[in-house]
């Protein structure tokens, strides 16, 4: 298992690529991405309710450390993935967590898939990115921000890297 330290919270503050403001500017920067992997609640409805199928998502039923509408839940639920389920508390990244985002991303051809995370999926970001193919987009919210678009690069893996390292 691996710990954010308390003094590296402030660098996940700032996005690591390109920050999506509203929904139309998210979903023109995703129109021609092949694999999206979509790490969170809201932006996982944002896309399946704009027709769009992320090829990995990973939802806990909470948005803002709040339960959210049915109707919101009801089409997460309904997208018709493999599901997996792991156990990955707030501030971490589980051992459950890194082996299910390492089996998907290396397994991407045989999805689509949901992570449900029982606990928090706030970390997912950093392996999703690290572990992502060169050909796959993450998105993650930034709370009262928006929407953050990485792509799988070597230059935002390392940064990634540096991050990892520490926890």
């Amino acid at each position: 298992m691996r710990t954010l330290p308390h003094d590296l919270r402030y660098k996940l503050k700032e996005p690591i690529g390109a920050l999506a403001k509203n929904d139309k500017e998210l979903l023109r920067l995703l129109q021609d991405e092949r694999y999206i992997v979509s790490l969170g609640d809201m932006v996982t409805y944002t896309l399946l309710k704009n027709d769009f199928s992320p090829i990995v998502c990973v939802v806990d039923f909470i948005i803002k450390r709040r339960r959210y509408p049915a109707d919101m839940k009801k089409l997460i639920q309904q997208y018709e993935s493999k599901k997996i389920y792991v156990k990955n508390p707030a501030g971490c990244i589980s051992d459950e967590m890194w082996n299910a985002l390492e089996f998907t991303l290396k397994h991407i051809d045989e999805g689509p898939f949901t992570i449900e995370v029982d606990g928090e999926e706030d970390l997912a970001s950093l392996p999703a990115i690290y572990m992502a193919p060169k050909d796959v987009t993450i998105i993650y919210g930034l709370p009262n921000k928006g929407v953050v678009v990485v792509k799988a690069t070597e230059e935002n893996k390392k940064k990634v890297k540096e991050i990892l390292d520490k926890m």
